[in-house]
């Protein structure tokens, strides 16, 4: 089931209505803001906080910090403090998806855009976070910055293992903001190496 959060629903819900359905929609996407959810319903921020209350829902910080847990585990490549974003999904060899909240410290102080790095970043770190090696390194990158990217904004990208042949990983990465508009898009290749004796 998908939710179109640009429309408010011209016929107001019962509360009951309202709260099954706002439990149904986070657990679906638990990365819904609690603006999103305040004119998907029609309703205020406050009820909106108030329903998450009542259903021990936590807010969207606490929610997207327990999946990313979740995931961490599961990254062969990197340490946890070395992946930019919250990884909320992860399945090794196949596919990853994380989230970026930008701020205003990420951006150049005369454009206010975020700087290129933070969004590389997050893309290799995703990319190298997929691949199914204890050590790689990586070989090649192309990559395209397709949109500009303002501070309070949500990147969610998604990387995806599409080759591995003699020792390569070929893994694509795209990023779309919060209004679902690519932003990037690249394609890494990186080198599985062996591990060194110490």
């Amino acid at each position: 089931m998908s939710y179109n959060l640009g429309v408010n629903n011209l016929k107001r819900k019962s509360k009951e209505g309202r709260q099954k359905e706002l439990s149904q929609m986070l657990k679906q996407d638990p990365f819904y803001t609690d603006e999103e959810l305040s004119t998907y319903f029609g309703v205020s921020i406050q009820t909106i906080r108030l329903d998450r209350l009542k259903l021990g829902i936590p807010e969207l910080r606490e929610r997207v910090k327990k999946v990313a847990e979740n995931n961490i585990n599961k990254v062969k490549t990197l340490g946890s403090k070395e992946i930019v974003g919250e990884i909320i999904d992860l399945e090794v060899g196949t596919l990853g998806i994380s989230i970026l909240e930008t701020t205003s410290d990420m951006t150049y102080s005369k454009t206010n855009i975020v700087r290129g790095h933070f969004v590389f970043a997050q893309a290799e770190s995703l990319a190298m976070a997929v691949v199914d090696a204890p050590v790689v390194l990586m070989g090649v990158a192309n990559i395209k910055n397709i949109n500009p990217i303002k501070p309070d904004d949500r990147l969610i990208a998604k990387a995806e293992v599409v080759r591995v042949r003699d020792k390569k990983h070929y893994v694509h990465v795209k990023i779309n903001n919060k209004n679902h508009e690519q932003v990037f898009r690249g394609k890494f290749i990186f080198n599985e190496i062996a591990q060194r004796e110490e």
